[in-house]
């Protein structure tokens, strides 16, 4: 049990070195907004489209990613280039149709998700993002599963380097503003896929394997309620604040949200080491204990993590930085609700343990009725306590909403 945990740990470093490097990167673009951009209400654009692409993500990997992992592991049917070439080709052609769409009709998609028609171009920019990023979910899948995390590692530092400099670039030195920071990531992103071809061409043969497809759609679309409902929970709170709100108030939560990431960061690097290992972990005799084991330690470090940020969040932001506070002063009204978001990321994480027992057993189904719950909780959530309390409200429901999920797997597991 021991070397099966300390390989888990030493991944876990990998990836976390790596993530919480690229974290922090993106962080600095928290500080680099607020006192950039022109206000909050820009910032509130860029939370909002955000938001979207969120939810547009998991329509556009529609549980492949999961399918992938589950049938590459064991190599059920068909061999690994056909287990990597199925769910690749199916994704393009899905991407390339859904990208299509949202290009051509960027203008009315602007004004249905309330950002104005005159940010038609942030649309068909935020269209081919999500294509590029699409396209990397089974290579990216197929470098954890093959426990080559410094690979992984170091590609997906270098998106978020090229996605800081350009954000540097377009928004000091050409003055695009929202603008920039959509071809800031688009760029990045098919960056990210060009790094990737030469892992993508050692493994792709152009060999759809039809039953292979059914068991990775009948694995993967029970996934899709789940995960739109696990998206909801993360950013549901955005569009519905804004709708109550104004596109200022969105700016100043999406700022003071952001910094629950050192908290995230610990989520993240632990989540790509867990997955391929409690995959390859279920068939031990003890793999029960291990899993409780591992269940006890991240929250020790969680709950340590949380004690310290909360008490030194405020002095955390009059950090200076170039002559600038960590984010600016108009966006300290927001502080409050740091503290709940970091406690909502705890439950994330245990949430992420609990979840190994579903995906052993191939019940995904029951994914969709627990974030479900959660889902349903935050969207009420919202609407019930965003009026009288505002950001916070916004905060609280997240909170309840994590709580749900998290206990309700934990009553199904057991």
């Amino acid at each position: 049990m021991f070397d099966k945990l300390k390989r888990l740990g030493a991944e876990t470093a990998i990836y976390g070195v790596s993530t919480i490097i690229g974290r922090f990167l993106t962080f600095l673009l928290v500080p680099f907004y607020t006192n950039v951009l022109s206000s909050p209400s820009d910032y509130g654009i860029v939370a909002t489209v955000y938001a979207y692409i969120a939810f547009l993500n998991v329509v556009y990997g529609y549980g492949m990613e999961s399918a992938y992992f589950r049938y590459a592991s064991g190599m059920e049917i068909g061999d690994a280039t056909q287990n990597f070439s199925t769910p690749l080709v199916s994704i393009f052609v899905t991407s390339l149709i859904f990208s299509s769409i949202l290009h051509f009709l960027s203008t009315p998609f602007a004004g249905l998700i309330g950002v104005g028609f005159g940010y038609g171009n942030v649309v068909q920019y935020s269209a081919w993002i999500l294509f590029f990023d699409a396209l990397c979910l089974i290579p990216f899948a197929s470098l954890r599963l093959q426990n080559r995390a410094k690979l992984f590692a170091a590609i997906k530092l270098l998106n978020i380097v090229s996605n800081l400099l350009l954000n540097l670039i377009l928004l000091l030195k050409f003055k695009l503003g929202v603008e920039g920071i959509f071809i800031s990531g688009l760029i990045s992103s098919a960056l990210t896929f060009a790094l990737l071809i030469p892992i993508i061409l050692k493994q792709f043969h152009l060999d759809f394997r039809g039953d292979l497809y059914k068991h990775l759609l009948r694995f993967g679309l029970p996934l899709i309620p789940a995960a739109l409902s696990g998206i909801a929970i993360q950013v549901i709170d955005r569009p519905i604040l804004k709708a109550l709100t104004n596109d200022s108030v969105v700016g100043i939560y999406q700022a003071n949200y952001r910094l629950g990431i050192f908290m995230m960061l610990v989520v993240s690097m632990f989540d790509y080491a867990w997955r391929p290992f409690f995959l390859t972990t279920a068939r031990e005799e003890n793999a029960k204990e291990i899993f409780s084991r591992v269940m006890t330690y991240f929250l020790l470090g969680a709950s340590l993590i949380f004690l310290v940020l909360s008490f030194f969040i405020e002095d955390l932001v009059r950090i200076r930085i170039l002559g600038h506070h960590l984010i600016k002063q108009e966006y300290w009204s927001g502080l409050s609700i740091v503290p709940v978001v970091l406690c909502a990321y705890i439950f994330t994480g245990m949430n992420t343990v609990l979840v190994a027992g579903v995906h052993i057993e191939k019940k995904t189904h029951i994914l969709a009725y627990t974030t479900g719950a959660g889902a349903v909780v935050n969207i009420v959530g919202n609407y019930v306590l965003i009026p009288p309390f505002g950001m916070l409200g916004a905060a609280f429901a997240t909170l309840l909403s994590y709580m749900v999920m998290a206990g309700s797997l934990f009553v199904i597991v057991q």
